[in-house]
């Protein structure tokens, strides 16, 4: 199947397999992938590692925003596709821990936080031929993107998603912090000021609760034969 020079835009809550799904669309249909959340990680690594993130949680804000312009922050092609990089340094293991993940959804709701993404993304979009996953893409990033997709599930099947990801790379989590993580990121990327997570009007609603990988692209594929009267 043949799809169009278009922007995809895959909004959705934590844990719902936003990435999975980009980055299978990505290369059935030799789009360009971009993982959204893993540039706010990397922010977010960033400011743990210079000590720009008390033990309490409060961001030293005047100190991050000075910081930012230190940071080389980009995507850069890998053996396995593509990973997220700080200067010369792969730091997709890095940004996947939960120590991580409880501190990233406060730096991702500071307003200059997601000037400094934005500006990132928007100069891969231009390129077309793009498929990006977030909580904003498709309101805020990208809102003239061809295809909006917006992907959610219970929050039981999420955390055991997330559980199970993180035993897989060797992690010891326990499942109640694991819930506790995920529902606190839920209300604070729901309830921000800047570009909360939200469903755009235009958006296709995805709820994978029950489905498998390969019926979510079939599901897709499906989408995008009615939307572009793809016959094949």
């Amino acid at each position: 199947m043949n799809i169009p020079d278009i922007i995809i835009a895959i909004d959705g809550y934590s844990s719902t397999g936003k990435s999975t799904l980009a980055k299978l669309i990505a290369e059935q249909y030799s789009f360009l992938y971009l993982d959204s959340g893993a540039m706010y990680r990397g922010v977010t690594l960033y400011a743990m590692e210079n000590g720009l993130i008390a033990e309490d949680g409060s961001i030293d804000e005047v100190g991050l925003k000075a910081a930012l312009n230190d940071l080389d922050l980009d995507f850069k092609a890998t053996e396995g596709g593509s990973g997220t990089f700080i200067g010369d340094r792969c730091v997709e293991k890095e940004i996947r821990t939960l120590e991580v993940s409880s501190h990233v959804s406060p730096v991702s709701a500071i307003p200059f936080v997601r000037n400094f993404v934005d500006e990132r993304l928007h100069a891969f979009g231009r390129r077309k031929r793009v498929v990006m996953d977030g909580r904003d893409i498709g309101t805020t990033v990208f809102p003239d993107a061809e295809v909006k997709i917006f992907m959610t599930a219970t929050a039981e099947v999420r955390a055991q998603r997330r559980f199970d990801e993180m035993v897989s790379k060797g992690q010891e989590p326990v499942m109640e912090e694991v819930m506790k993580n995920l529902l606190e990121r839920d209300y604070i990327d729901s309830h921000r000021e800047v570009s909360p997570l939200s469903r755009a009007d235009d958006a296709y609603v995805l709820d994978n609760s029950d489905m498998t990988l390969h019926e979510e692209t079939v599901w897709f594929q499906g989408l995008c034969q009615g939307k572009f009267g793809i016959l094949e």
